[in-house]
């Protein structure tokens, strides 16, 4: 099962759209995660057009509109791993343990928020996994998202891609 992570897209306040590359590898993945800030519907609307399958959920710049379409905390059993999407997991420091705490049952938990990329593993095992944003780099040298395969119960072939540069 080919896997695509995404958050923060924060279309049309960073970006009048998302980047082509991101779109085209939508299609090719058999699931979308998007952990949040999506800040308009119509960005919701064309992932759930263009995704086989979307599990997501609203984040701290999403409205009433996305709140009233999307969970806070979103969970997928996919491949025979148990994941689970959340936007906020608070400040780096302690993060690995805080999550393992707050969602024992899951196996990978995707997040967002801080726009900068994460994989990392709680004590118990729990794999923490933050795409970064694909429209809004920050601190970071480029705009991400994730791809990873879910099968047989394991996570596999996790990979960050960097976005080229976005033109004026």
């Amino acid at each position: 099962m080919r896997l695509l992570l995404t958050s923060d897209t924060h279309v049309p306040k960073r970006a009048r759209e998302l980047p082509g590359e991101l779109l085209e590898s939508i299609e090719r993945a058999d699931v979308v995660l998007h952990a949040g800030d999506w800040v308009d519907t119509a960005t919701l609307d064309l992932l759930e057009a263009r995704s086989r399958r979307l599990v997501a959920v609203y984040g701290n710049n999403d409205g009433p509109a996305l709140r009233d379409r999307l969970p806070e905390v979103a969970r997928a059993e996919l491949g025979g791993v148990r994941f689970g999407v959340v936007h906020e997991t608070g400040p780096a420091q302690g993060r690995e343990r805080r999550c393992a705490e707050r969602f024992p049952e899951l196996d990978v938990l995707v997040f967002g928020h801080s726009h900068i990329p994460w994989d990392t593993a709680a004590e118990g095992g729990l794999r923490l996994l933050n795409p970064g944003s694909p429209t809004d780099r920050r601190r970071q040298p480029y705009c991400t998202y994730m791809t990873a395969v879910a099968a047989g119960g394991q996570l596999t072939e996790v990979e960050l891609h960097r976005l080229p540069p976005r033109r004026p």
